[in-house]
């Protein structure tokens, strides 16, 4: 053991009996990098004196460096939980909390919060991660990016190679009994192959601006619930080159954790959302699968790293079949899925929205295919954001047309990229559902068109019970709809006057998944 290992083992100690209180000795959770320290009303977070490819926190100074950046990148989103930075001291063979001998050690000190509120916890609970708040996360990390400082040093296929390079070089160190070397030897090189035929996508990427310091490591865990918003917590403060990244490396986080959890539904809401708000283009899929399987490697050789250092059987068994699983996953994430396009048309109120973004998640690239709405898109082209609501100038003819022109152009522009498209709108005209059947042939691609039809009554109840939506509908518009003559309609139907899982499975099974 080293003299830092063996002088923070005696902090460590120190720590449990100083923050124990009346109720007990403080709860300790140790990561491969971390201890944190839970006691009452506060929390401490220790680095451990670790050396990885990745990092190395062997010396004070190391530590200290690490603590300050923590609480600097992490007050960008969570000022709240970040209190401040801390020394352990000894004087006279004594430890104490901002003594007044010589420095040992640093802690991050924060404030505690209820567990419950963390979103790896939320998704085990049913009901606990729904739509809004999904959708509301999508927001959170859309502003985040938006405001991130833009870096012109790091990331593109450069930036990225590197981060795959040293995925190799971790699996490389791990135990040999972790995982099969065939299996991480064709993820891990399909993975670097990939890297090089985007290239040019990844640097033009970088360019354009999309590289930012960003969170790093975003997943489930490091999110959770500020007064009801979704708030992002423990960014990387270790590498610039982990967290000035190409922002939908850092989305594909915890759009990978939502899917390993049983959530792909989840995770293409998100994506779908966060591609509604955010300044993206069609080229994210061109990448996103490559970042998908790199966010799971890195789970696969983390977890396996834990794994190595547990000294209980039982737990040994879980942290190495746990990082099995994400590896299986990254190796899903480079599957080729051909595009094909799908149009869902009806009347407001018939449920054709809720209907395409369910169905969304069980075709195409994971997590799901791209769902381009045109009440979405003609609030991007009047420039405002999809939840406010858009004036009597945003409904005219003349932007009806534009409308639906950018409307094709960005299922047209998805599809080119390697995704497959639902389309969703009124489609009540038949030269609109045609347009939409054209674009298809001229890409070749297969097509389903599906019109979902409900009641009139139905209907209008369904669009005075919305909240959140980002149609501008009314009850009377609704209404008025009723009287459309739609022609001679050759989609397959869909009754949504039932439930809604009765509905999605009418859907599924005309699309045959």
């Amino acid at each position: 053991m080293s003299a830092s290992n063996a002088i923070q083992q005696d902090v460590i100690a120190f720590l449990q009996q100083e923050l124990s209180t009346i109720d007990g000795p403080p709860k300790i959770t140790t990561t491969h990098i971390s201890v944190i320290f839970l006691s009452g009303e506060r929390a401490f977070k220790l680095k451990r004196a670790v050396a990885y490819s990745f990092l190395d926190f062997t010396t004070l100074e190391a530590r200290r460096i690490a603590c300050e950046r923590e609480l600097e990148i992490n007050r960008r989103t969570a000022p709240t939980i970040y209190k401040g930075v801390v020394p352990v001291t000894m004087d006279d063979g004594q430890f104490a909390v901002d003594g007044d001998g010589e420095i040992v050690d640093w802690l991050v000190e924060m404030a505690r919060f209820d567990e419950a509120t963390l979103f790896d916890r939320l998704i085990k609970v049913e009901r606990g991660l729904r739509r809004p708040m999904i959708e509301g996360l999508a927001d959170a990390i859309s502003e985040f990016h938006t405001h991130a400082e833009i870096s012109k040093a790091r990331g593109g296929a450069n930036g990225i190679r590197k981060i795959a390079e040293n995925n190799v070089k971790a699996f490389a160190a791990l135990p040999d009994e972790a995982f099969s070397a065939k299996d991480v030897n064709a993820v891990t090189s399909e993975t670097l192959a990939r890297i090089d035929a985007q290239q040019l996508v990844l640097d033009a990427r970088r360019k354009r601006g999309c590289v930012r310091h960003c969170h790093g490591d975003l997943y489930l865990r490091n999110i959770r619930l500020v007064d009801g918003q979704p708030t992002l917590f423990d960014a990387i403060e270790f590498s610039d080159d982990f967290s000035e990244i190409d922002v939908a490396y850092d989305l594909a986080f915890v759009l990978m954790d939502l899917q390993f959890h049983g959530q792909r539904r989840l995770a293409s809401f998100l994506l779908n959302r966060y591609l509604e708000v955010a300044d993206e283009q069609a080229d994210i899929y061109r990448v996103l699968p490559i970042f998908l399987s790199m966010r799971a490697q890195i789970r696969a050789h983390v977890g396996a790293a834990i794994f190595a250092v547990q000294t209980d059987e039982d737990a040994r068994d879980q942290e190495l079949q746990i990082a099995r699983d994400y590896l299986v996953l990254a190796k899903e994430y480079l599957n080729e899925t051909p595009p094909r396009l799908v149009a869902v048309g009806g009347l407001s109120g018939s449920g054709k929205s809720r209907l395409a973004r369910e169905v969304a998640s069980h075709i195409g690239l994971a997590p799901g295919a791209r769902v381009v709405r045109t009440d979405v898109v003609r609030k991007r082209i009047s420039g405002i954001h999809p939840n406010e609501t858009l004036g009597a100038e945003g409904y005219t003819a003349e932007m009806t047309v534009k409308t639906y022109e950018a409307f094709i152009d960005q299922a047209r522009e998805a599809i080119l990229a390697g995704q497959s498209v639902v389309l969703d709108a009124v489609f009540a005209m038949q030269d609109q559902r045609e347009t939409a059947e054209a674009l298809a042939t001229e890409l070749g691609v297969p097509f389903t068109g599906i019109w979902v039809d409900a009641p009139e009554d139905v209907r209008i109840e369904r669009v005075m019970k919305r909240e959140r939506n980002v149609s501008d509908i009314t009850p009377e518009i609704a209404r008025s709809q009723s009287a459309y003559d739609v022609g001679e309609m050759t989609w397959a139907s869909v009754n949504s006057a039932g439930e809604k899982t009765e509905t999605v499975a009418q859907g599924l099974r005309i699309l045959g998944v």
